[in-house]
């Protein structure tokens, strides 16, 4: 086993540590690692640690202590706030290759808001000390966070503007817009697409609305729906709902 692979066993308990031999993942797949020289490497190897939650399970509840930095192995992650009122609004959703919790890291303060698994995912929590260790004396790993900060504040941005849309067909269709991307074929595919629960706790409505939106554009041929994604089969014209059009 080299340095930037970590061994992994299955089966698995929900929510508990993976720490036998049957599944090997590379770290330096990771984007944020991948350009860590060996010592490095060696020393994430030997601290990150890789816990399994089923769909539905909560991986990080809002106000808990910032004590390590996640990374998103497999699946897929939802972060949710939680309103006076019990309600859950989704904040934006983390795919395979993502790192999350870092806000509360360098700030040294608790959650700010809660993770929930949207399918059976495997998470890898870096301890604090070392993943602050690799933001101070990593450059590789300096410069990404410092990107992947600026995204996250677009990000926040975009997502400011899709929740001020009145419109609540248009609110849904603005949001697809910020997932697709271009599959280079003049088409665009949304991956991992959300349930439609997801999308409506994401955007601030109901499932139902999300359900007869989605359908509306399959019926007029602008997407075309997959087991796990969208295809977007007329960009330009779900650009133009986009616009009110």
């Amino acid at each position: 086993m080299t340095s930037a692979s970590k061994t992994l066993a299955t089966p698995y308990a929900s929510g508990a540590a993976v720490e036998a031999s049957q599944i090997q993942i590379n770290l330096r797949k990771i984007p944020l690692l991948a350009g860590l020289s060996e010592d490095e490497m060696r020393r994430v190897n030997a601290e990150i640690r890789i816990r399994h939650y089923d769909k539905r399970e909560v991986v990080l509840h809002k106000g808990g202590s910032g004590d390590a930095l996640l990374f998103l192995l497999s699946g897929q992650l939802q972060v949710v706030d939680i309103t006076e009122d019990g309600r859950a609004i989704g904040l934006r959703m983390l795919a395979p290759g993502d790192f999350f919790g870092e806000i509360a890291l360098i700030n040294d303060s608790t959650r700010s808001a809660s993770v929930v698994a949207t399918s059976d995912v495997l998470v890898a929590f870096l301890p604090a000390a070392t993943a602050l260790h690799l933001f101070s004396h990593s450059p590789s790993v300096a410069n990404l966070m410092l990107r992947h900060l600026a995204q996250k504040i677009q990000r926040d941005s975009e997502f400011r503007a899709v929740l001020s849309i009145n419109n609540t067909a248009r609110r849904i269709y603005t949001y697809l817009s910020l997932l697709q991307k271009p599959d280079g074929n003049g088409k665009a595919v949304i991956d991992n697409l959300p349930t439609h629960q997801d999308v409506a706790n994401m955007i601030n409505t109901s499932r139902e609305t999300v359900t007869r939106a989605l359908l509306s554009l399959v019926q007029q041929g602008i997407v075309q729906k997959e087991s796990n994604r969208l295809v977007i089969l007329d960009p330009a014209a779900l650009q133009k709902l986009v616009q009110g059009a």
